[in-house]
């Protein structure tokens, strides 16, 4: 991978040619560097190259689609490197709310509402780029079962009981309405500096989905009054984004989060944030 970053930022970029490389990670998608502290360069983990390549121009192009309708920053695609695969775009300022978590959450409420209200509302322009995620909420719980079997060992007893009768209820119906969404808008993609937002990151997720699965993640990380404030200033459907909808895919990302940190040794402040959460979650 490294000879492939020098070998696309001399053919792309040759200011950065001998910039500091950093690891920033890698998903189960993707794998990222950090170039001179300015540059974020991701390539698809996908081994084929036309594959890779494909990944990286439909990324560039929704970026540059979300950028149009997006009141908060959004990476900014700089070039997609045709021989490796790899697309570049400028690193945007701040650290992930996740962990690094403000003085007042409530103060994010209004641009987080403006930032829903643009992107749920978003034309057919960003919506022919993505797939439609409609799973059920049947499918959902299931998956929420199946986090819990994980999560179980380290949840506390009390708490056990107010998990298992969640996941023997019935799951709410069907959405009111589909819209494009962000779909994995967690604290962990949402970047802040000086206790304002600074930028919104990590697409790959983006489909025609329930709006309130945006809404969910957040109520995860940010409490239940952090996300009525949002709603109150929300200017989308509100039906579609009922606070039973959200309390429900909340409850359901905590618990794969928990999972996902006691599976894997170096993501462990998952399980820790999540378990943290979990009381207000599923109050």
């Amino acid at each position: 991978m490294l000879d492939d970053i020098r070998a696309a930022l001399a053919r792309e970029s040759p200011r950065y040619a001998g910039a500091p490389v950093v690891p920033l990670g890698a998903g189960l998608d993707n794998i990222a560097y950090e170039i001179g502290g300015e540059l974020v360069l991701r390539r698809s983990r996908d081994d084929g190259p036309g594959v890779r390549l494909a990944a990286a121009r439909h990324e560039a192009a929704l970026l540059t689609a979300v950028a149009a309708v997006s009141s908060l920053p959004v990476p900014e695609p700089v070039f997609v490197d045709e021989p490796t695969g790899i697309l570049a775009y400028r690193k945007l300022p701040g650290a992930p709310l996740l962990f690094h978590p403000v003085a007042d959450p409530a103060a994010l409420a209004a641009p987080l509402a403006e930032f829903l209200t643009g992107l749920h509302d978003a034309d057919s322009a960003l919506s022919a780029l993505v797939e439609v995620d409609d799973a059920p909420g049947a499918e959902w719980l299931a998956a929420a079962a199946t986090s819990y079997e994980t999560a179980a060992a380290v949840v506390a007893p009390a708490d056990r009981r107010r998990v298992e009768a969640f996941l023997a209820a019935p799951p709410p119906g069907p959405p009111p309405r589909l819209t494009f969404c962000h779909n994995d808008l967690g604290a962990e993609h949402v970047l802040v500096g000086g206790g304002a937002i600074t930028g919104v990151i990590d697409w790959t997720d983006a489909a025609i989905a329930d709006p309130a699965v945006d809404l969910g993640r957040l109520y995860r990380d940010l409490g239940q009054d952090v996300v009525e404030r949002i709603v109150a200033r929300y200017g989308g459907d509100a039906d579609a984004v009922g606070p039973e909808r959200i309390a429900f895919y909340a409850r359901c990302a905590l618990l794969e989060d928990i999972a996902y940190g006691v599976e894997n040794s170096g993501a462990a402040e998952y399980a820790r944030l999540g378990l943290a959460h979990l009381d207000r979650t599923f109050g």
